[in-house]
């Protein structure tokens, strides 16, 4: 394992300055990193132990959880679906009391900007015998919802749709039937609503995966004494488990912590570590990427907390070289190719990202604005279909990125423009704050001096 250099004794330049509202502006100056930091609670894991505890009758305690906007508007939903949650703040634990089965809400369901939370919850309101009403933000609104809606449909749930495959729909709940499924995609949302209904509506089912996907759910539900099979290819679920009431401590997002790595290996010195983050082989395939690339990254197991994974993750500063990643890896880095397509730009050579097609229905056309971006700030990046060429360059990247209030776009061109030489507009910074509360200030401390 590797140590941190001890922190120098100057204090961390502020080496974002305000510009202008909205706008942040990396300076032109030499970058160390060093020490020893966190990231928020994982998102994943956290959206999962607020839906279950919600359902299961009595008190149970999250601590570590994140408090970001995704995470609040799962907290938001529980409660107009019977749940008490306590109010979900940095540091504090989360008391939620749940209850078997959830009332049915007395006004629209509001997802905010969460598609984890609307496609897990349509899971769970498919054996509720009532009608609900989903809908979101505008991003949300737009994003596919039928490859959900469509085998709960064929387990017994009906879903009135509009005219697009997207929200506001309505989802009513009945009895539902054992299922077996073909998922068109990877995707550990929609694997995870479908075992969800099982669990709600005690059911079996069987997923055919076309490649494996993160697997936070499975684990859960093995905690509870539900027989989850996971096989190359998918996942048997059968109902033999009970939900009761539980602690958990949340470990740090590893889709979070990529953000600090890329801080180290594009810095001109130093060594940074992540502690306390989860490292769930599922969620870390970006590691076995930033090792082609030519990062210096380790990984020190800490262990273990409800069938999940933590320790640290290190990372130094690095010279790097072109990679290729083949389509079937991008299921298990899909959060972390905005971050990695950025790296690229620093690397020798050109890389390319194969099969990036879900990029498209996230947040944004996540893959469009990417490769947008990537050019506005001098990097040679290009689209073939639903793939992604990078030419790294060493010259100095300057110009403004339009986030479309994607978080992930924020962060990534925001480490970008932390590397020395560079000077990067980025037009909503705030919306990091979607899935990293504090991004800029975490960002900010990583650096410990300038010259």
């Amino acid at each position: 394992m590797f140590r941190a250099p001890e922190k120098d004794t100057i204090p961390a330049p502020d080496f974002t300055r305000r510009t202008r509202p909205g706008v942040v502006l990396a300076r032109s100056r030499r970058t160390t990193v060093a020490g020893t930091h966190r990231v928020p609670g994982d998102k994943s894991i956290t959206h999962r132990a607020l839906l279950l505890a919600a359902l299961a009758p009595g008190r149970s305690s999250l601590r570590g959880a994140l408090t970001a906007e995704d995470a609040r508007s799962t907290a938001r939903v529980l409660r107009q679906l019977g749940a008490e949650l306590s109010p979900l703040r940095p540091g504090a634990t989360v008391e939620v009391t749940g209850h078997r089965r959830f009332t049915q809400p007395r006004a629209r369901v509001d997802c905010g900007n969460s598609g984890t939370t609307a496609r897990l919850l349509l899971g769970l309101l498919a054996a509720h015998r009532f009608s609900s009403v989903l809908t979101g933000d505008a991003s949300l609104r737009r994003r596919p919802m039928r490859r959900v809606t469509e085998p709960l449909t064929t387990m017994g749930a009906r879903v009135v749709q509009a005219s697009h495959d997207g929200l506001p729909l309505t989802i009513t709940g009945g009895r539902l039937r054992p299922l077996e499924w073909r998922l068109p995609v990877a995707s550990a949302q929609l694997k995870s609503a479908l075992l969800l209904a099982g669990v709600v509506g005690g059911v079996p089912v069987t997923l055919h995966e076309p490649a494996a996907s993160r697997d936070h759910t499975e684990r859960m539900l093995r905690h509870f004494g539900f027989d989850v099979e996971s096989r190359v290819g998918g996942v048997i679920f059968k109902p033999t488990g009970r939900l009761a009431p539980f602690e958990i401590d949340i470990p740090g997002d590893p889709s979070s912590a990529i953000f600090l790595l890329a801080s180290a290996a594009l810095a001109d010195a130093g060594t940074i570590i992540v502690a306390g983050v989860g490292i769930n082989p599922s969620r870390i395939g970006y590691l076995a990427t930033l090792v082609r690339l030519g990062v210096a990254v380790a990984v020190s197991p800490g262990g273990n907390t409800f069938g999940e994974p933590f320790g640290a993750l290190t990372a130094t500063a690095s010279s790097m070289h072109a990679i290729d990643v083949p389509a079937d890896e991008v299921p298990g880095v899909i959060d972390e190719i905005p971050m990695l397509a950025c790296l690229a730009a620093r690397a020798r050579g050109t890389s390319r990202f194969f099969g990036l097609a879900e990029l498209r229905v996230k947040e944004s056309d996540r893959l469009a604005l990417l490769a947008a971006n990537l050019r506005a700030v001098g990097v040679d990046a290009s689209i073939d279909g639903d793939d992604l060429t990078v030419t790294g360059t060493a010259k100095p990247l300057r110009g403004r990125v339009i986030t479309g209030g994607d978080h992930r776009i924020a962060m990534a061109f925001a480490v970008l423009g932390s590397q020395s030489g560079s000077r990067i507009d980025v037009d909503n910074p705030a919306c990091a704050a979607v899935s990293f509360p504090g991004f800029a200030a975490t960002l900010a401390g990583l650096f410990t001096a300038g010259n």
